[in-house]
């Protein structure tokens, strides 16, 4: 199967399926000297895993962290960073029904036109568990970035038809409310909106955002590397996702030039933006902003309402979907777009090293 690995310089390979031995991720392109232990990525992982909350999954694991390779004492190496997370709580019988039919909103039909043959437990590679080895990337990525000051914060900005109040955020809320809303009020009107998809045996989506602060001007590239469009690879490469917005996004089509473009003005003699609407990144390189990203994340495909679909034999059928599933996605995949942007962000860092020559000179002293 191709197309496991992602980034250039900061380089990772993900592994594994739902219902496997185990799950994790090979980091490729980490410098020597960052301060690393497996604490960093669990508190990370313990972010994304399932059964802490009623509006999750039921499925209850552990998810904890292995570092086999590319550490010594408690700093890495500079030579790939392999972590593992044993799945300890699979029940694939949940699953056999469907390895002969189609469930809607699943990759199940797509797997067996490209290959003829799929893993059926879990959803396999297409799995929600396979975001474990991006998250454990992430959080080397932002124990990189944190060297230069750089910081990502994500959180639910919706569900369903309930969005939070940015004049009440509070960023403490992201790591106590079920929702991973940093309003308080507004999670709880949320949970109640999924208490009645639940009763229903239906599905939510919502809206996730980050701000990653901190990031210096002159990171991407102008054409095919563009800071932007790797971001938007990275985060649309999450399965649940379906939309990507940087700044202000899909409002800037109906705007004017002069309402769109951000002012240039000097403070504290540094050139800064009057305003963001660009979200931090203006011809694909930063531009020393907050560089802003939303992600639009599909309801839970899987549903206990009755739906149609059809079989291998080619014969329409009606089912409803069986196992452990989560009402709503966005608040586990909160971590797995902070985790996709670190990435992207870290990679864009270690590229842009070389992009002057004075840079290198600094480096190798001539």
């Amino acid at each position: 199967m191709a197309g496991s690995s992602f980034g250039n310089i900061f380089r990772l390979t993900t592994w594994g399926e739902s219902h496997g031995e185990a799950l994790g991720v090979v980091i490729d392109g980490c410098p020597a000297g960052v301060s690393l232990d497996v604490a960093d990525i669990q508190a990370y992982l313990d972010r994304r895993k399932p059964g802490q909350t009623r509006i999750s999954t039921p499925r209850r694991e552990a998810d904890a962290a292995e570092i086999l390779s590319g550490t010594f004492e408690g700093r890495t190496t500079g030579t790939p960073i392999l972590v593992l997370v044993r799945n300890t709580s699979q029940r694939s019988a949940d699953y056999s029904e469907i390895a002969n039919y189609y469930r809607p909103g699943h990759a199940d039909y797509t797997f067996d036109a490209k290959y003829g043959f799929r893993d059926y437990r879990g959803g396999g590679r297409s799995s929600g568990r396979e975001t474990i080895g991006r998250v454990a990337a992430g959080a080397v990525a932002a124990k990189l970035l944190g060297e230069f000051g750089m910081e990502l914060t994500a959180y639910t900005k919706s569900i369903g038809p309930v969005t939070v109040d940015m004049d009440k955020f509070d960023r403490q809320a992201i790591r106590t409310t079920p929702t991973c809303m940093p309003d308080a009020e507004a999670s709880a009107r949320a949970e109640s909106y999924l208490a009645d998809c639940m009763k229903n045996y239906d599905s939510a989506g919502g809206v996730i955002e980050c701000v990653i602060s901190g990031v210096p001007a002159g990171l991407g590239d102008p054409v095919f590397e563009k800071l932007d469009a790797n971001l938007a690879k990275a985060v649309m490469s999450i399965g649940a996702v379906k939309a990507v917005e940087i700044g202000d996004g899909v409002e800037v089509s109906s705007r004017h030039g002069s309402e769109n473009n951000d002012p240039f003005r000097m403070q504290d003699g540094r050139i800064v933006k009057a305003a963001n609407h660009a979200g931090g990144i203006l011809g694909g390189i930063s531009d020393g902003s907050d560089i802003i990203l939303r992600a639009h994340v599909k309801p839970t495909p899987s549903i206990f309402s009755p739906q149609k679909t059809v079989n291998r034999q080619g014969e329409e059928i009606e089912i409803a979907v069986k196992g452990r599933h989560d009402p709503v996605i966005v608040p586990r995949a909160v971590v797995v777009v902070e985790a996709m942007a670190a990435i992207t962000i870290a990679d864009a860092l270690l590229m842009g090293a070389s992009a002057k020559l004075e840079n290198l000179k600094k480096i190798y002293g001539r």
